[in-house]
């Protein structure tokens, strides 16, 4: 069982309101092999949202406004759930301020990418929750195929 960003299978809740719909994950849902979150509709941001990204320890809107609550307690409401479940692996949306994992947007809103991880990524690892992109596990699953 997978803990899976909800936006992935085709939620749309997505910070402009859609989705980043990948047909792998869909099927994992299909199979009954994924629980979907969104970690920041739990953390209580409305979707539509600003845009996010974090700056150290903080996460903040493009308006400037600072949103680092909501991310914390989206994280940990997802850690909840994955340990409800027993679960041991995540599949993220990559360089998501929630979800990414090995690359985030730096926190200039420029489109520039740092090393890092998301605030539920760094949540979950810290728990021992394995933690990967929906592109790794995409490649994976066309190696295994």
């Amino acid at each position: 069982m997978y803990l899976v960003s909800a936006c992935l299978a085709g939620i749309n809740c997505k910070y402009d309101g859609g989705n980043n719909e990948r047909e792998e994950i869909k099927n994992l849902v299909r199979e009954g092999k994924a629980i979907l979150v969104c970690p920041e509709q739990l953390g209580g941001l409305p979707t539509p949202r600003l845009p996010s990204e974090i700056r150290g320890d903080r996460v903040f809107n493009v308006k400037g406004e600072e949103v680092t609550e909501n991310f914390y307690r989206g994280a940990y409401e997802t850690l909840k759930i994955a340990e409800l479940y027993g679960i041991k692996e995540a599949i993220f949306k990559a360089k998501s301020p929630s979800c990414g994992c090995g690359q985030i947007y730096d926190g200039t809103f420029s489109g520039r990418l740092i090393e890092g991880d998301g605030i539920t990524t760094r949540i979950l690892k810290q728990n021992g929750i394995r933690v990967m992109t929906e592109v790794e596990f995409c490649e994976k699953t066309k190696k295994s195929e």
